[in-house]
């Protein structure tokens, strides 16, 4: 018999009153009798804001989503926006995704906002987040809900709040809403819907939409949009609704749907994770991409605000992309644009976070721009743009596959940088070349660097103390050295201190505060660790970098700093 935790069971015995419905409570009481431990899970704390929002398991407790807890979000989010905009007609946008459950959540989410008299826009079918941060801003919405769990397994949903300037919550809104939200109590949600304040939108925001993109990505000629052959995947998730068309409108005529994966489907069945990350996610349009010899492969995840990229190597192998790749190719393309068309005035700034690659910096550097480096998650460069309204911001992006053009969006956003991807693509063949020789390039022009991410899993609540107690222990016992380099500098974001160990002084960090420790050595290398804030994950970054003075020489220099990065693992014992 498993016991349970007295203040679990409070938690468990309020949620088995009249305020909860009665099927709730049936399965409560069965899950008390048969299966104990997974109401522990359930119970034992509040579903958390982390760097994409609220995600969890589906089912019923205060550790999963489900109509209360998403209830309970939005009567707060509701009164806090009643009181920060009192004198005006309050207005949200929702949209959702392919998961289970996803349309009728974000009906239960437009019938509170109703209920409590907000006028709400909701989106007729599933849609990209992308595109919920633009219809946000172009029907002037005070507030934005998606409803998406990301890449995250079939079982997740998720709840993501943008606000007024298209971008997710960030401080101070973010704290407010939280208290806002936990000093409510579960009885005070109203359900009754208002239908007619709720509005039904789709195809006239989806032509809006597309067409902004063409606007911030299309640089090409049709002749060499006419040679270019594209493999694309939505991976059953919502992007099929607006890449093909924005790719069809853009000009190109050679797209291939992977047709197994083009129906959403919130089971994800073809995939072991639909996470474009993960090579084996792009498996079938691989194997399709050779069929047609494809120049290039995009697939992207469930929401559509990140994508995998893959493209033909200096062997003629299709290779996939990691996210500072794709990053820092897409950056510098932009860059070069801006430059031809006299754009560039000092005036202008690219975003990137702490845990993607320094080449970032290096680049901007080279061309006379500046380089804004935030937290980790997307709403920390869309702050970037509000913060600095006299900056123009060009474009950014982070390691986990995310990119941003321009700046009307305010997030990642994957129906863009697809475009954006077969611009590139596209113009480098039509001279001759190819996206993976003008990356080779870049890495001669701006330093040869090379990232690598582990992320080791540690799940339920034993898994959550296992992670905590590895970054205190980080805190507590720094590395000196790593791979024989010593450590020169850390800086950790949870104490907003940045030592240099070899004068011993130290500075503030001048970022809200984060679970990022980040190590920097000798040799150039920086190692950075980071609870994961959407799954039981603690991420370890690895960044290391040389000279590249010759193309002929990328494949032993990109050996030499693979196996860099190997040794460095071995050393810390995390392999």
């Amino acid at each position: 018999m498993i016991f349970i935790e007295p203040k679990i069971l409070d938690r468990i015995n309020t949620w088995l009153t009249p305020t909860f419905d009665q099927e709730t409570q049936n399965i409560i009481k069965d899950s008390i009798a048969n299966n104990p431990k997974d109401i522990q899970e359930s119970f034992y704390k509040d579903l958390e804001f982390g760097t994409g929002g609220m995600r969890g398991v589906m089912g019923v407790g205060t550790n999963r989503i489900n109509k209360y807890t998403l209830g309970k979000n939005t009567q707060g989010l509701s009164n806090y926006l009643h009181r920060s905009f009192p004198n005006e007609e309050v207005k949200v946008a929702i949209a959702y995704d392919c998961r289970h459950n996803s349309d009728t959540l974000a009906k239960l989410v437009a019938d509170v906002f109703s209920a409590n008299n907000i006028k709400v826009f909701l989106f007729e079918a599933l849609r990209p987040t992308p595109e919920l941060s633009f219809a946000l801003k172009h029907l002037n919405c005070h507030c934005g809900i998606v409803l998406t769990a990301s890449h995250n397994p079939p079982e997740y949903n998720g709840y993501k709040v943008y606000w007024q300037d298209g971008g997710q919550l960030v401080p101070p809104y973010d704290e407010e809403i939280i208290t806002e939200i936990n000093n409510l109590d579960y009885s005070e949600i109203k359900f009754d819907a208002k239908e007619n304040l709720i509005q039904y939108i789709g195809k006239d925001v989806d032509d809006v939409f597309i067409n902004a993109s063409l606007k911030n990505a299309n640089f090409t000629s049709q002749k060499a949009k006419d040679d270019l052959c594209i493999v694309f995947t939505s991976l059953h998730g919502t992007s099929i609704t607006t890449i093909p068309e924005t790719l069809k409108r853009a000009g190109y005529k050679h797209i291939h749907i992977v047709k197994e994966q083009e129906k959403p489907d919130g089971d994800f069945p073809t995939v072991v994770s639909p996470n474009p990350e993960e090579p084996e996610a792009l498996k079938m349009a691989l194997e399709l991409a050779e069929k047609v010899n494809a120049d290039i492969v995009i697939g992207t995840d469930p929401d559509c605000d990140r994508l995998g990229v893959a493209v033909r190597n200096i062997e003629n192998e299709l290779q996939l992309l990691n996210g500072n790749q794709t990053m820092v190719v897409m950056t510098e393309f932009l860059l070069n644009e801006w430059k031809k068309q006299g754009k560039i005035k000092g005036k202008e700034f690219i975003g990137s976070t702490i845990v993607s690659t320094p080449m970032m910096s290096q680049m901007a550097k080279d061309y006379n721009v500046e380089s804004k480096i935030g937290l980790t998650g997307f709403k920390w460069i869309a702050k970037m743009i509000k913060d600095f309204p006299e900056l123009d911001f060009i474009g950014g992006g982070e390691e986990s596959f995310g990119f941003m053009v321009g700046d009307f969006v305010r997030d990642k956003d994957a129906v863009t940088s697809t475009l954006l991807a077969c611009e590139i693509a596209a113009q480098a063949k039509a001279e001759g070349s190819s996206l993976f020789e003008h990356l080779i390039q870049l890495y001669i022009n701006h330093g040869f660097y090379k990232e690598r991410l582990i992320s080791i899993t540690k799940k339920g609540i034993e898994g959550a103390e296992e992670i905590k107690q590895m970054m205190i222990d980080a805190r507590e016992n720094p590395l000196k050295e790593v791979n024989g380099s010593n450590v020169i500098r850390i800086e950790d974001y949870q104490l907003s201190v940045a030592k240099n160990i070899v004068d011993s002084t130290q500075e503030e960090i001048d970022v809200p505060k984060s679970n990022v420790l980040i190590y920097y050595t000798a040799d150039g290398s920086k190692i950075a660790l980071r609870p994961s804030g959407t799954e039981p994950k603690i991420k370890f970054y690895f960044s290391v970098n040389t000279e590249l003075k010759h193309a002929s020489d990328f494949n032993h220099k990109e050996a030499e700093l693979e196996n860099r990065i190997d040794a460095i693992i071995k050393d810390m014992k995390l392999n």
